[in-house]
């Protein structure tokens, strides 16, 4: 066990370090190459300021988290898989910040586009994780031991609205400095102390790099955040929890452990939805919803303490529902 306890400490610390030296070289040559934020004009007023800060910073936590993976893939495999979800969902997202760059605009891919290629990876994914490491699409249930939903040819197709669903929900928790790198990391020490649980050393030791990686990337995304992960990050971390909920057989626990990505996500859509009904009015100041707390008066920073701490509360409530 000591043994265990210092290959995860020496994990963590290499892909720190590695994400926080690549921030010393990445954010200058993403100034050179004007990789900036265009924010929306719609958006909050206050950050409009933020207009020009170098954005596809997630490169950072990727890059670590993928050279860290390689070193320990030898001797754990099952931190193969989600990095191949985990990079997949990178390419997407540096795809379609690298339009938003060259078209100096919001727009990136169209949706059709995001939509196929996140099926795309999300097959692979599961081709990987089934024809492997022989893992099983069916998912347990948190609380009832030994009890798992299976959907049969279902299976994949709940797979993929899972993964696409909880990408979609980090995606628009990325609106305020740090707090989708917060509350992933966060949900991340959930699934590494479920996975220690459950006798998964791989991937609990892959939680324990991508909270190193995002660590050494929070040094620089912090408020005021000097780099923004973009999509290239947001993607990447939403690919990274459903990959690693679904090697643990446990994305049942996102809804609950993953609260903010998808509240964030319902915020929209009421709003939306609310807003073309009722020809004008709105549910919230302004969704996602970390933008209703904002023009409510509360700070970046509270945001961020607020949305983090609810996070790792209803980690530790859903911890006795692993066993």
């Amino acid at each position: 066990m000591r043994g265990n306890i210092l290959e995860f400490i020496l994990a963590a610390a290499a892909a720190f370090a590695i994400s926080a030296a690549a921030g010393k070289f990445l954010i200058p040559l993403l100034r050179n190459l004007k990789a900036q934020q265009t924010e929306r004009e719609e958006g909050p007023e206050s950050h409009k300021a933020k207009t020009g800060t170098p954005n596809m910073g997630g490169l950072m936590f990727i890059f670590a988290f993928l050279v860290t993976g390689l070193l320990l893939a030898p001797r754990h495999g099952e931190v193969v898989p989600v990095m191949i979800l985990t990079a997949g969902f990178g390419v997407v997202g540096f795809l379609d910040d690298y339009l938003k760059v060259t078209r100096h605009q919001s727009d990136g891919l169209s949706p059709a586009q995001k939509f196929a290629l996140q099926v795309l990876f999300s097959i692979l994914f599961v081709l990987y994780m089934r024809r492997v490491h022989a893992i099983p699409l069916s998912m347990k249930v948190p609380f009832l031991k030994g009890f798992f939903i299976d959907l049969g040819i279902m299976n994949v197709p709940a797979m993929i609205f899972v993964t696409v669903a909880t990408v979609n929900g980090t995606n628009f928790t990325d609106g305020v400095d740090a707090l989708a790198t917060s509350v992933t990391i966060a949900a991340a020490a959930f699934f590494m102390a479920a996975a220690l649980i459950l006798h998964q050393t791989g991937v609990a030791i892959a939680c324990a790099v991508m909270i190193g990686a995002l660590l050494g990337f929070l040094i620089y995304n912090h408020h005021p955040a000097k780099v923004f992960m973009g999509d290239t990050g947001s993607l990447a971390l939403g690919g990274f929890i459903a990959g690693t909920a679904y090697m643990l057989q446990m994305p049942l626990w996102i809804p609950v452990v993953g609260f903010i990505y998808m509240i964030e996500v319902i915020s929209v859509i009421l709003q939306v939805g609310y807003f073309k009904m009722t020809h004008g009015k709105r549910i919230f100041r302004m969704a996602p919803i970390h933008h209703h707390f904002e023009l409510g008066g509360w700070s970046e920073t509270k945001v961020v303490a607020v949305f983090t701490a609810v996070t790792a509360v209803l980690g530790l409530l859903m911890i006795p529902g692993v066993w």
